[in-house]
């Protein structure tokens, strides 16, 4: 973990309020499932961001403009500097995912499956992904995916496109493994319905993003783990949660 300087190259907006920020520089290459810790201008503590892509000194994370300070984010123009903090966290074990592993994800938690995505079809790999939105003015990064050669499957909740329901009643009964990121409620769903192992990204707030303030401490099997250091990714049969309804 060291703290690097990083230029803006791109700062678009993808869908409605969700932005992708490509940044160039220095540092050393993160692998899928960790996040970065951007310092923005005039704030005291960092925000984190999942890694969406990583490729030699090029950095991508994809946020949803929410507050004052992923706002002002948004109207960063390109050629603005910014101070990241990577890579940190614990990435998702690549030997586990096996050959067609199930890519699940809840709206903006398809940013560090595409890194996933994109690394296992390097490796020869074919992962199946399940993307979920509310309606069809969500959706986003499905041809992206497409691209990679991926298999993908759309949910909305409305049916505006592609199959209407929730991202977990599309899912086949013949995943031998799954991957997933996105809202909790979700990601509990998952791991009553699918039998077999997973590993999921967790979401939680974050004070210093290393593991030195422990506010982003969760109770597992093993006991109290810090999403920001020991995770975000965990084992599905580690997790407390998904059982406790």
């Amino acid at each position: 973990m060291e703290e690097f300087l990083y230029t803006i190259r791109e700062n678009r907006p993808l869908a409605p309020g969700v932005f992708r920020l490509s940044l160039s520089g220095g540092g050393a290459a993160p692998v899928p499932g960790q996040f970065v810790q951007l310092r923005l201008p005039g704030r005291f503590l960092r925000r984190p961001f999942s890694v969406c892509d990583a490729e030699e000194d090029r950095l991508t994370v994809i946020y949803k403009a929410v507050g004052r300070g992923t706002e002002e984010l948004s109207r960063l123009e390109p050629g603005a500097e910014l101070p990241v903090l990577a890579p940190l966290g614990t990435g998702f074990d690549l030997d586990r995912a096996g050959e067609t592993p199930l890519l699940v994800a809840g709206g903006l938690g398809l940013t560090p499956l595409y890194f996933l995505a994109k690394t296992l079809r390097r490796q020869g790999r074919e992962p199946r992904v399940f993307l979920g939105f509310n309606t069809e003015k969500e959706v986003f990064y499905d041809e992206a995916f497409r691209a990679l050669g991926c298999e993908v499957t759309v949910c909305t909740v409305d049916g505006s496109t592609g199959r209407q329901g929730l991202v977990t009643e599309a899912l086949p009964p013949d995943g031998s493994f799954f991957c997933a990121c996105g809202p909790e409620p979700m990601l509990r769903t998952l791991c009553r319905k699918l039998p077999g192992p997973g590993q999921l990204s967790l979401e939680a707030r974050m004070g210093c993003g290393f593991g030195a303030c422990m506010g982003c401490t969760v109770q597992t099997a093993s006991g109290p783990r810090r999403v920001c250091k020991e995770g975000p990714v965990f084992d599905k049969e580690e997790l407390l949660w998904p059982t406790q309804e």
